[in-house]
């Protein structure tokens, strides 16, 4: 029987959700725990990986299971094995055939940032810029890059195609707090971060819009933006066509 679990989980906790040798990351204590109910080895497969700091509200994974246990029970053994940093929401069966990646219609990242006075408990949840941000500057650079792009200048690694669409790029403000809502197909490596750092190089007078939409429309010339760091980045939703499932 194949599952689909959705979680969340605190990433300033881990090491990033790939397993990394004597790392403790999102997916060694999910196969670890898994693998304590079944009685034997288990992999699972998840629709992205985050990395070291980034969090998640609904990221999604899915797995292989030959006992007889239900849904509820699985649910509940789970959480009581893998707590208290990583939560699971949700599990369902989905039919074999079903990946958690490849059958993904849509992903929603948010990144937090501190606007207001400095405060030493977000250190790890949000980024508290040391300058004013001019956010109408983020807004008009975020504009460029929604459409279909090849954002090569944005992504960190060696791909055969970078080329994606952003859907939407929402900007909300809630008391002290900046929320940058990406929405899209997919995302590559350091793209959201690479993405938010240049609308904040904008915002700081480090980079032209100009520039921005030079590093777009010509992605083989290299062009170096900053890379927002990890704290600030929750992987808020994915979305599957529900006959895939």
């Amino acid at each position: 029987m194949k599952y689909l679990i959705s979680m969340s989980y605190d990433g300033s906790k881990f090491y990033g959700f790939q397993r990394l040798k004597n790392k403790d990351t999102i997916q060694k204590r999910l196969e670890d725990a898994l693998s304590i109910i079944a009685k034997k080895d288990i992999k699972i497969k998840g629709a992205g990986r985050t990395d070291k700091g980034v969090h998640a509200y609904d990221a999604k994974v899915t797995f292989d299971l030959d006992i007889n246990i239900k849904e509820y029970n699985l649910k509940r053994a789970l959480n009581s094995l893998i707590a208290p940093y990583i939560y699971i929401k949700d599990i369902k069966t989905v039919n074999n055939n079903f990946h958690p990646r490849f059958n993904c219609v849509k992903k929603e990242y948010i990144y937090k940032i501190n606007i207001g006075e400095y405060n030493p408990l977000y250190t790890d949840y949000y980024y508290q810029p040391n300058y004013k941000l001019d956010i109408n500057k983020m807004e008009e650079c975020a504009k460029i890059f929604i459409g279909v792009h090849n954002f090569k200048n944005f992504t960190s690694g060696v791909r055969p195609n970078y080329e994606c669409i952003i859907y939407d790029i929402d900007f909300h403000i809630n008391e002290s707090i900046l929320e940058i809502k990406f929405t899209g197909k997919s995302f590559y490596r350091y793209m959201v971060r690479n993405l938010v750092g240049a609308m904040l190089d904008v915002a700081n007078n480090k980079a032209s819009l100009e520039e921005i939409k030079k590093s777009l429309d010509k992605p083989e010339i290299k062009r170096q933006f900053k890379t927002a760091i990890p704290n600030g980045l929750y992987l808020n939703k994915i979305e599957y066509e529900e006959e895939t499932c």
